[in-house]
């Protein structure tokens, strides 16, 4: 169930994004386009509670997560961009950011270590803070999910103040692509650690 429910959010997201894309001049495939765009992410923490509920919790659904959150925030990224609304170095940083983690996390994988939790392939209590602790998870979610929501808001015709609307949701993605990289920078400086580790091997 729990995996479903992270593969049915990269649908809704594939349908909200097209929306947006093809037919934003209509005011309910806006509102539908919006509603879609809260699901997908509202369904982020859903997948996640389920899972834990039901005991369900396994090394490919953390996988399927991370996948999942990485092609619904770079396909707004990257929308966000083609229409002209966000610069294109946005979606250049989150995916570039994307690619050297995971690779990084990937090989950490190989030797029994996960991004987060008892197991983390983090050592410094720092850097630890900084991409595992609760307050920088939910600081960054809330942001990044802030900035799309409000960005896409903006854009439906009839929104009202929607200059000022989509300024605040433009500065929201300012936020959110920051901690995106300042969350990234632990994993890429602590992956010597793995490298050194793996030479003495």
């Amino acid at each position: 169930m729990a995996n479903f429910i992270t593969i049915f959010r990269v649908i809704l997201m594939f349908i909200g994004v097209y929306l947006i894309y093809a037919h934003l001049d209509s005011t309910a495939a806006g509102i539908w386009a919006l509603i879609l765009t809260i699901l997908a992410f509202a369904m982020d923490g859903l997948d996640g509670y389920v899972a834990r509920k039901f005991n369900e919790s396994s090394k490919l659904g953390a996988l399927l997560d991370i996948m999942s959150d990485r092609i619904v925030e770079n396909s707004f990224w990257i929308l966000f961009a083609v229409m002209g609304w966000l610069s294109i170095l946005f979606p250049l940083v989150a995916i570039t950011r994307g690619f050297i983690t995971d690779t990084i996390r990937s090989a950490a994988m190989e030797k029994g270590y996960t991004a987060f939790g008892a197991t983390t392939m983090q050592r410094n209590p720092v850097c630890i803070f900084i991409t595992s602790s609760k307050f920088m998870r939910i600081s960054y979610a809330v942001a990044k999910v802030a900035a799309f929501v409000v960005i896409v808001a903006s854009k439906v015709p009839g929104c009202p103040a929607s200059d000022v609307v989509f300024t605040v949701g433009y500065w929201l993605a300012v936020i959110a692509i920051v901690f995106c990289v300042v969350r990234g920078l632990p994993v890429v400086i602590e992956s010597k650690y793995l490298f050194e580790k793996n030479e003495q091997n």
